[in-house]
């Protein structure tokens, strides 16, 4: 234990303070949820991050994830010969994202489909929910699309399709919120092999994060947008929505469909905003250069490491690493995580962070909280009830900052349970 943990607790409630004075009314704030939520999100990981969970359960939910990792990596092998091969594998050509990392959302996707024709992910979501709904006394819906968050991204949408037309404003902004302070799981195989060379045991750091993300989204859901209507599930258990396929063939191949529309929007996404960096930075290269004589070199990357800097300081890194914990962090809400999480790998192999500044990071990044994921989760809701669209629209942008607050405290979690002899990071 060092007094960085200290600092990562006083962090947590900070962002606590600051969510409260970005309240859209204090006066209907409702406490329980919040200390419900810290409750189950210092339960979470302190059993994580102990030598029991961390030797038994923990390894094995980290051995379970590559395992499947390593399935899904055959079928790109398959296809792609050696670009496909990751480092440290004889061939290898390097980490190359679109060979390596992509191909895995095909097969988490249609793994996913697979277990929710079979029923067992509806059971879990319901198990969930049901915890979710009696510990915070939130909505069945909202407690449900919550859960979801868990497992599947725009898709937790659709498990409630019958109920957001009537959904209150503080719902609909949790279920915003939801969506984007967490991950799905398709795509966490993508961050585990970005990361994988920096950390042996980042797979099963994710899930924490995963689990830990979503007590953290309602926390601050409720705090920026208090309940001051009577929801129509409150106080009952909705079951899931969605429409099964008639057999285990038509899943696959409805999952495999899924995961390719996904592929095609992360690589469609990342060349433009990317592009749209890098053009942005030009002209500030060339402003700074105008106004300093070329002494002074100002970046995007650098703005929002200064922005950002305050909040690293606070979920307990260190300051001397905090500008660049920042960048990273930060960026995000541009670039996505996906960027974030590639430019948090090489940060970590350069020295430029250390383990401690890395895991707090990683645990900060697990979340869907840009402006892109923002944008796809409000136009999914609008198209499936578009009289909603102004209350949707009215929300949006709160739910990005609680998203983006939820994650931080995600990470000064991290930063609260760590200790340099924890068994979670001899990897």
């Amino acid at each position: 234990m060092s007094w960085y943990n200290g600092i990562s607790l006083l962090g947590i409630l900070g962002l606590i303070a600051i969510a409260w004075l970005l309240s859209e009314n204090r006066k209907a704030l409702r406490w329980k949820p919040v200390f419900a939520g810290l409750i189950l999100a210092f339960l979470i990981a302190g059993f994580l991050f102990s030598p029991i969970g961390g030797t038994t359960v923990f390894q094995w939910i980290n051995a379970g994830v590559l395992a499947l990792v390593n399935a899904a990596a055959a079928g790109a092998r398959f296809l792609f010969g050696p670009l496909a091969l990751g480092p440290g594998q004889e061939g290898s050509l390097g980490f190359i994202l679109m060979f390596q990392a992509l191909p895995t959302i095909v097969f988490f996707s249609a793994l996913i489909s697979v277990l929710y024709y079979f029923g067992i992910m509806s059971f879990l979501v319901r198990l969930f929910a049901r915890v979710f709904s009696r510990l915070f006394r939130t909505s069945g819906a909202e407690s449900l699309t919550t859960a979801s968050n868990i497992f599947v991204g725009i898709e937790s949408i659709l498990t409630v399709k019958p109920h957001l037309e009537k959904m209150t404003r503080s719902e609909l902004h949790t279920v915003l919120t939801a969506g984007m302070a967490t991950v799905a799981s398709n795509v966490l195989a993508l961050y585990v092999l970005t990361l994988q060379g920096q950390f042996q045991e980042i797979a099963g750091h994710l899930v924490s994060a995963s689990l830990i993300s979503a007590p953290a989204a309602i926390i601050f859901s409720k705090l920026l947008v208090p309940e001051r209507e009577q929801p129509e599930t409150l106080g009952t258990h909705v079951h899931p929505h969605y429409e099964k396929e008639d057999s285990l063939i038509e899943a696959i191949i409805s999952g495999s469909n899924s995961g390719m529309k996904l592929i095609f929007g992360i690589v469609a996404l990342l060349l433009a905003v990317l592009g749209l960096v890098e053009l942005i930075n030009l002209m500030l290269k060339s402003l700074s250069g105008w106004l300093s004589d070329g002494s002074t070199v100002i970046s995007l990357e650098v703005i929002l490491g200064y922005l950002f800097y305050p909040l690293a300081v606070l979920i307990g890194i260190a300051p001397d690493q905090a500008l660049d914990a920042g960048r990273i962090i930060g960026e995000r809400i541009i670039v996505t995580e996906v960027a974030s999480y590639g430019h948090l790998a090489t940060a970590l192999a350069d020295g430029t962070l250390d383990k401690r500044s890395g895991i707090i990071v990683s645990y900060a990044l697990c979340g869907f909280a840009h402006f892109a994921s923002l944008a796809i989760f409000a136009g999914g809701i609008t198209a499936i009830v578009p009289e909603k669209t102004k209350e949707v629209a009215s929300v949006a942008f709160r739910a990005l900052i609680s998203a983006n607050l939820a994650c931080l405290m995600t990470g000064a979690v991290a930063g609260l349970f760590y200790t340099g002899q924890s068994v979670l990071f001899s990897g």
